[in-house]
């Protein structure tokens, strides 16, 4: 079974920094994109940052600047660094990837996902 297991969350100050890691296991064959999403109470999912195979990244205009997604492709591991942290920030954030399985196609899964509260 493919597992995303990811760590970091918690309990920041406005202005503080955190780093999410997310780590894809099991029979994976390849990883087309992964990614970090987010939801907070009331509001709908949202896309915070993408990076697929090639390198190539995609981050939502709200965090554009002090978020920085990167990866590990020998660890099937991907990073979310966030810098200059602010309240409306907080949300539960899921880790999701897009890969290629032991059923050889495509598929997309997500974390259990992480709470990151940003209050002083």
């Amino acid at each position: 079974q493919v597992q995303l297991v990811e760590s970091g969350g918690g309990l920041v100050q406005p202005g503080g920094s955190l780093r999410l890691s997310c780590a894809a296991s099991g029979s994976i064959f390849s990883i087309t994109a992964m990614g970090w999403y987010r939801q907070a109470p009331g509001k709908q999912r949202e896309l915070v940052a993408t990076v697929i195979s090639g390198g190539s990244t995609n981050y939502a205009d709200s965090v554009k600047g002090r978020c920085t997604i990167s990866r590990d492709n020998a660890k099937n591991t991907v990073y979310l660094q966030m810098n200059s942290l602010k309240p409306e920030d907080t949300a539960v954030y899921y880790c999701n990837a897009l890969l290629i399985g032991a059923s050889r196609y495509e598929a997309r899964y997500w974390g259990q996902g992480t709470q990151v509260t940003v209050s002083s």
